[in-house]
């Protein structure tokens, strides 16, 4: 399992399948995970450009070596620097081409617009969803790479409950967190890592600040690691000292919810069943409108990828999907619960891939 090592040649051959159900004639790529996934490129910047006949990867001068050690298959083409978009206009004006997809979201209106001024007569059509699903469904290395991603986020969460106890601030937590995922073997963390206590763990996406965690305290600890590219992604609820008895409905409440999510994911079932079972869960004890978010996300080279795992996903489960189920209920101005594991769907079930007990745990 070489990190650097060519992507399978049937991502391409995916790719090319589409041109026709998307009606055009090439595919250009701006989203460097998009590219990574497709040629195994990992510089920083770059284009692709894929229709049936070509392959084409586009690279400044200083990543044209690596590049061509990474990368098997499409041609190795060098643009000038600060000149990235007419060296996609060089690519795509070779007169073979009447309309090209692009992703909607990793293009800019400023490169939009100054990339169809060079085209000319050639038409630019967006695309999201269709480009977003190529990535969902993961093949045994990437699998490989998710689950190390989770022993090393695991290890390292174990490893610092220790610290969670009182007077000790909560960014002190997260950047010992973050310094143990690194030294485990991390390329980097997934997303800023979330310590939050008491009110603050009422905020889905609270910031660790200077706050110093007291007794009573709910903790939310939110994090990830990320290896050969691949990131993880867990939550643990905690509380310091005791637990009085809302917190502990409310917690009981969050894991019959976590779990029966967890019990109904197989192939074949839509995303948006997920989400209702754990949303009507939490409903049933009146803490509907405190679960302000969707139920969990595709795990991959984006930390959040799909499938969506919410109200409004149009997406079916499938086998080899690696995504969260993370329920959570937040008391404004007093605390919140997450519970969240990263799993692997299966035709039958799914595997859980973080390994933290969700067990309603009391630090001291």
């Amino acid at each position: 399992m070489h990190r650097d090592s060519p992507a399978p040649p049937e991502r391409m051959a995916r790719v090319r399948a589409m041109l026709h159900e998307l009606d055009v004639d090439a595919l250009l790529f701006l989203d460097m995970k998009n590219v990574r996934y497709l040629t195994g490129f990992t510089g920083s910047d770059g284009a692709l450009v894929i229709g049936n006949k070509q392959e084409i990867l586009l690279v400044d001068g200083r990543y044209t070596n690596q590049a061509r050690k990474e990368v098997e298959g499409p041609r190795v083409f060098e643009y000038k620097d600060k000149e990235k978009i007419d060296g996609i206009a060089a690519i795509l004006s070779d007169g073979s081409l009447r309309s090209v997809g692009f992703e909607s979201q990793a293009m800019n209106v400023n490169t939009y617009l100054n990339l169809t001024e060079k085209l000319g007569g050639l038409k630019l059509n967006p695309m999201s969803d269709q480009i977003g699903a190529l990535r969902a469904v993961k093949d045994e290395k990437e699998i490989a790479f998710i689950k190390k991603a989770a022993e090393i986020s695991c290890e390292a969460l174990t490893a610092v409950r220790d610290l969670i106890r009182p007077g000790v601030r909560e960014k002190d937590i997260a950047i010992e967190l973050d310094f143990l995922m690194r030294r485990r073997g991390a390329e980097q963390v997934s997303f800023p890592t979330i310590v939050a206590s008491g009110a603050n763990s009422a905020q889905p996406h609270a910031q660790p600040g200077s706050r110093a965690i007291e007794n009573g305290d709910m903790v939310i600890v939110d994090c990830g690691a990320v290896y050969c590219g691949y990131h993880s992604d867990e939550t643990c609820t905690f509380a310091v000292g005791y637990k009085d008895k809302k917190q502990e409905e409310a917690y009981s409440l969050v894991k019959t919810a976590h779990d029966r999510a967890l019990e109904a994911v197989k192939a074949g079932i839509p995303c948006v069943e997920i989400d209702r079972i754990a949303r009507e869960c939490i409903e049933t004890g009146k803490l509907g409108k405190y679960f302000t978010h969707g139920t969990g996300h595709g795990v991959g080279l984006d930390v959040h990828e799909a499938p969506r795992i919410a109200s409004n996903s149009e997406m079916v489960l499938e086998a080899g999907m690696v995504l969260t189920v993370e329920p959570g209920v937040y008391i404004p101005d007093l605390w919140g619960v997450r519970i969240e594991d990263m799993i692997l769907v299966k035709e039958e079930g799914c595997e859980v891939l973080t390994k933290v007990s969700k067990d309603f745990t009391v630090l001291h």
